[in-house]
């Protein structure tokens, strides 16, 4: 009887694995969805136009942007093989264990049956019950005897509930294995695809070699601009430093005048002789960012956001310049120096907000718009916008969007966001803050 019951159990308790397995597989399967619907619509952002030098440096750019992407989905198509093989494991486990179960519970069920052909027949059941010495004993006979039919009973119907949970156990395997092979295979076409990228690249790259020349011309006409763009950031940056530091200032001269009347109120009434106050002197200029408490406030939830703050850009994307200072692959002498990133999106892209902020300038250089946000200590920029959406002085909210990002009609439709991040002066990697 305390076998069954331990096996009952054991049923009850293997029942709601398979829901849970297919919940994983199905949550692995939606994940890959979305990273495959990201790398098919990205695939039409590669420009791949060899008409002259900064059509095919874009070229690179935007195919590198697209290999990265491809080998992240490569990366995770070889850990989802490696959890469904995981989760095979359990399930050939768990049948393992029923068909063992069930082997033994048929076993039991034979000696039973067995033993009821030797003791079975009425007239020995009815001597076993009135051959008692008592009314007592009797009744305990009498109802063994019931509870020992009724335990056949159950025996068989616990046999054929583990029938039916092995026969869903295969299945359940089955669907397991052909989730793991399916996985493979998209996996060795995503490899092949990427090699067929990888071709690609190393022909613009050897075309670009045989123009380095020209190619370290065109980066610097493209550097000069840049910094252009970066000495009116820093410019406008610097205000807003002293503009925030002019407020904190302000807000702690209004706290010590309060306190000062707050004491000197204190001093009157106990008649105390009243000492002349000395002159305020004027703090002299600092290049640090001096924070209010409201700021301070907003700089601490914009920080406790990193590396979950959303693309600035509403269409898919690809990131085809990254910060900081690199060599251009397979380019000797060739470095690009980006204060920001490069995000390269579809034709009719938004910039949008990253966080919750005030719209600290708004400038134009070379007929297109500049967007700085202001979140406390931090500021984010959004350049290369053909209109905006906002002004100076609005308040903004996360994902609001700031303007239109540029399409070059003149190349191919390019359409490329340049986004920085800086704290104070400090200029900071975005792709560490962006959930990308």
């Amino acid at each position: 009887m305390k076998r069954l019951l331990l096996l009952l159990w054991c049923c009850l308790w293997l029942i709601p694995s398979g829901a849970q397995t297919n919940k994983r597989i199905k949550d692995l399967q939606n994940r890959q969805g979305q990273l495959k619907r990201q790398i098919e619509e990205t695939q039409t952002l590669l420009n791949t136009t060899k008409k002259d030098m900064g059509s095919q440096l874009n070229s690179l750019n935007a195919l590198s942007g697209q290999i990265e992407e491809r080998r992240k989905y490569i990366d995770t198509l070889t850990n989802d093989v490696a959890q469904i093989e995981e989760e095979m494991g359990i399930v050939e486990q768990q049948l393992s264990g029923l068909q063992t179960d069930l082997l033994v519970a048929k076993d039991n069920y034979i000696a039973s049956l067995r033993y009821l052909q030797r003791h079975g027949s009425i007239q020995q059941k009815l001597m076993f019950v009135f051959s008692a010495k008592n009314l007592s004993q009797t009744l305990r006979r009498l109802r063994y005897v019931r509870e020992y039919a009724s335990s056949q009973k159950e025996q068989g119907l616990a046999m054929q509930q583990m029938q039916q949970e092995i026969t869903a156990k295969r299945k359940e395997l089955e669907e397991v294995k052909a989730s793991k092979t399916d996985m493979l295979q998209l996996r060795e076409s995503e490899r092949k695809e990427l090699e067929n990228q990888e071709k690609e690249k190393r022909a613009i790259v050897s075309e670009l070699q045989k123009k380095q020349r020209s190619l370290q011309d065109e980066i610097k006409k493209k550097q000069t601009e840049a910094n252009k763009l970066n000495a009116q950031i820093d410019k406008l940056v610097a205000e807003e430093i002293e503009k925030a530091r002019k407020q904190a200032e302000e807000e702690a001269r209004r706290e010590a005048e309060a306190k000062k009347k707050a004491t000197a109120s204190a001093e009157a009434k106990n008649e105390t002789a009243k000492t002349p106050a000395k002159a305020e002197s004027k703090p002299a200029a600092t290049t640090t960012y001096s924070s209010n408490n409201s700021d301070k406030a907003l700089s601490s939830n914009f920080e406790q956001n990193r590396g979950k703050l959303p693309v600035p850009i509403t269409t898919s994307y690809i990131v085809v310049s990254h910060f900081g200072q690199y060599n251009v692959e397979g380019m000797k002498n060739v470095t690009l120096d980006n204060k920001g990133i490069d995000i390269q999106g579809k034709q009719g892209a938004k910039a949008r907000a990253i966080f919750n902020g005030k719209v600290a300038a708004i400038f134009q250089l070379n007929g297109l718009f500049n967007v700085l946000v202001r979140h406390g200590e931090y500021i984010s920029v959004y350049c290369n916008l053909s209109s905006t959406s906002v002004k100076q002085g609005d308040d903004v909210s996360t994902r609001q969007e700031l303007g239109t990002v540029f399409t070059d009609t003149s190349n191919d439709n390019r359409t490329v966001l340049h986004f920085q991040l800086r704290k104070e002066r400090d200029k900071l990697n975005p792709e560490r803050w962006l959930h990308l």
